[in-house]
């Protein structure tokens, strides 16, 4: 019997990828000066948002840095000077992308639902989010949709000291469960499915259609990978 659901947050209960995508387009509109077409300057701030990212989850910056590593690649690409200060770095990565990008979060209509649905199974699992981003911000988005309630805990690398997939393991004891009794869902193939599996959980692909990389298809998955294209669909694949 499935005792722990983590639910991942960014792609799973809500839509970062559109988010990011909407802010960085109207930075880019508001640019006159911009180096390149709009479409490219949008890939190049996604594919710096990944790289930076992945920076953070290996201790080699904090969140705040690596927001000014981002904006410090990304800024010369609007023909806007950088400023040597990290204050005004700080002060632009506010007042032009954070405040945007909080206004663009959007969560997927099948996520209270489903949450609702589990919440009404008798002798339900628990819940927890399990996410490799920054805990205030990601509070800050399951708090905009009123969905905290539905979880017992939101675990990060700062609660755990490790990003996914070394996670896992972690999440699993801070929760007092086995991993043979926990259930991991979430939209990236590789690091939300294969990876759990591989710390003893079942890992459930959520797949929406499109590649949260590249925005592209989705990836092919031999019939193997327990799949929902809908989280409503989710309670109908627990043991």
């Amino acid at each position: 019997m499935t005792d722990v659901i983590f639910f991942d947050l960014d792609g799973t209960l809500v839509d970062h990828r559109s988010a990011v995508m909407e802010t960085i387009g109207q930075i880019v509109s508001a640019a006159p000066d911009a180096t390149a077409a709009p479409e490219e300057l949008v890939a190049a701030w996604w594919t710096l948002e990944g790289r930076h990212m992945r920076e953070y989850l290996a201790g080699q910056c904090s969140f705040a840095e690596h927001h000014r590593r981002r904006a410090r690649a990304f800024m010369p690409l609007l023909g806007e000077p950088v400023p040597e200060d990290p204050d005004l770095l700080d002060a632009w990565i506010a007042e032009r992308y954070l405040t945007a990008f909080e206004r663009s979060w959007r969560s997927y209509p099948d996520v209270r639902p489903c949450l609702e649905a589990l919440k009404g199974l008798p002798r339900g699992p628990r819940l927890a989010v399990l996410t490799n981003g920054d805990p205030g911000q990601q509070r800050a988005k399951l708090a905009r949709f009123g969905l905290l309630e539905y979880f017992e805990a939101v675990l990060t690398p700062a609660e755990l000291g490790a990003a996914k997939p070394a996670a896992y393991a972690a999440a699993c004891r801070w929760m007092r469960t086995d991993p043979a009794r926990a259930v991991n869902v979430g939209d990236m193939l590789d690091s939300d499915v294969h990876a759990a599996a591989l710390a003893g959980l079942t890992g459930i692909w959520l797949d929406r259609g499109i590649d949260f990389v590249t925005g592209g298809p989705s990836p092919a998955a031999d019939g193997t990978v327990l799949r929902v294209e809908r989280l409503t669909d989710l309670p109908g694949h627990l043991s």
